[in-house]
């Protein structure tokens, strides 16, 4: 048996309000995208969620700066 090789990851839900279409989305992942050690983001308006996959925990302050970035507001952890 070989080792694994994937590097681990940490997935995290954030609630943010504001987001209303794919426009929306694509601004938030974006934003997101940009943080150091993050991997993937998914966002999701009609939820609200937006899922980011990372390489270590975040920081909240810094995903709460890239969702004010992109013109909405992080309500917090889903």
């Amino acid at each position: 048996m070989s080792a694994p090789t994937d590097t681990p990851s940490v997935t995290t839900v954030y609630k943010v309000s504001g987001m209303s279409c794919g426009h929306c989305e694509g601004s938030v992942s974006a934003e997101i995208s940009e943080i150091p050690g993050v991997t993937s983001v998914k966002a999701v308006a009609s939820t609200g969620e937006v899922t980011v996959v990372s390489t270590a925990p975040l920081d909240e302050e810094a995903v709460r700066a890239a969702v004010d970035e992109a013109g909405f507001e992080l309500s917090g952890r889903a």
